[in-house]
């Protein structure tokens, strides 16, 4: 059996699959209904997935004409590093539950095309591995473990360190575990077991099986050194959600920051002063995020609450932004409210999910001609161009009073 269309060439791919909503309503036919349900959710009602999209929907930008560039440039530079594209693949766990072999797939297509792709402490392949797939672009981002004075997190660090991640990115949104309603029906909860529900969706998607038969079963290989006895996607899955809990509190941000000599970017902060409070310990970046309205139903989109963010930093950190990002016309909305970089999780998801190994690949093609194409349409000669000025109307308005 081979996987279609990815085995079509890149061109036929492109004609069936324009943008991400495409690959999404495809990706739902290929994935077992858990595993779809599991990328495709958010907490509680899931009225901030539907918020995420809408706010970036409503950004209007004002085109330009007189002037088209035929080529504009789209490199952006990222913590002294220079990235193809202001767009990067954002930290997810357990993506090989997904679709197997997913992190794989999104190591290599990011390391191809130059753009940043940061490991998950919950990802199914481990640190090493992924510095080695993707050594150019390779960031890790650490979630809270504070059992034993933080010896596990403190020692993920390390292994970061030594395998050359360029980003630590700390995650502090985890306040508390999050009430997924579709998870919890189709039994994605601890303790993780496989029910005969979920045997049977997975039955139903022979693709998601094949690629299951060649990349085996999925666990969180970051943890696999920590245990004692062999292991399974259980018993490592049982581990991290016993070792994850709470938010890093501003103390253990700064003792991370005395540990770790490269950028440091602190992920999740919504609040202007925390931003504040971030840069005041020496965090390089600051990640606008609601965590993909994964944890917390009522946050407000991460995309409305960046301009508040990036005028209490004052330009002292790199701001990023993910939330809702689907398209390079996102990205380019997200850098004239002043982020540096917009990360995806979702859209690279659906794409693996949709074309296999050819799928974020293909995402990153999407992004870089949208982004291309919306520089024609403002005038703009390069990415760098782009600011508050492309912005139409009130918004323009009300982000140059902030600013």
């Amino acid at each position: 059996m081979r996987e279609q269309p990815a085995a079509a060439g890149p061109d036929a791919i492109y004609r069936r699959f324009p943008t991400c909503r495409q690959m999404r309503r495809y990706a739902a036919r290929r994935m077992p209904k858990f595993a779809y349900d599991f990328v495709d959710t958010g907490a509680e009602l899931e009225l901030g997935v539907r918020r995420n999209a809408e706010a970036f929907d409503a950004i209007e930008l004002m085109p330009r004409f007189g002037a088209t560039p035929q080529d504009p440039l789209t490199a952006a530079e990222l913590f002294g590093r220079s990235y193809a594209l202001p767009v990067g693949v954002a930290p997810m766990g357990l993506t090989g539950l997904a679709w197997p072999g997913a992190d794989l797939h999104l190591a290599q297509a990011a390391q191809h095309a130059r753009i940043p792709y940061v490991l998950a402490t919950g990802s199914t392949i481990s640190i090493e591995r992924a510095a080695h797939i993707a050594p150019d672009v390779f960031w890790f981002q650490l979630y809270r473990m504070p059992r034993d004075n933080h010896a596990l997190g403190l020692d993920l660090v390390r292994r970061a360190r030594d395998a050359g991640a360029h980003v630590l990115v700390l995650t502090l949104d985890s306040a508390a575990p999050p009430k997924r309603p579709r998870d919890l029906k189709n039994g994605l909860v601890p303790p993780f077991r496989l029910t005969p529900r979920m045997a049977l969706q997975a039955a139903l998607a022979p693709a998601w099986l094949l690629a299951l038969a060649r990349h085996g079963l999925p666990r969180f290989e970051n943890v696999v050194p920590y245990l004692a006895r062999p292991t399974n996607p259980w018993r490592t899955g049982a581990f991290v959600v016993r070792e994850v809990t709470g938010a890093f509190d501003w103390d253990e941000v700064a003792r991370i920051r005395a540990l770790w000599p490269r950028a440091l970017v602190v992920k999740g902060l919504m609040h202007p002063a925390d931003a504040e409070r971030a840069v005041a310990l020496g965090a390089d970046g600051i990640w606008v995020s609601n965590h993909g309205a994964r944890v917390f139903d009522p946050a407000p989109a991460s995309v409305s609450a960046l301009p508040d963010i990036v005028a209490a930093v004052r330009g002292a950190a790199t701001v990023l932004v993910d939330g809702g990002v689907r398209s390079g016309i996102d990205v380019v909305r997200a850098r004239a409210l002043g982020a540096a970089a917009a990360f995806a999780g979702r859209a690279f998801m659906f794409a693996t999910a949709a074309l296999g190994a050819a799928g974020p690949g293909h995402m990153i093609r999407l992004m870089a001609d949208d982004i291309r194409h919306t520089l024609q349409f403002l005038g703009a000669a390069g990415i760098d161009e782009v600011t508050a000025n492309v912005l139409a109307g009130a918004r323009h308005s009300q982000f140059s009073r902030r600013s």
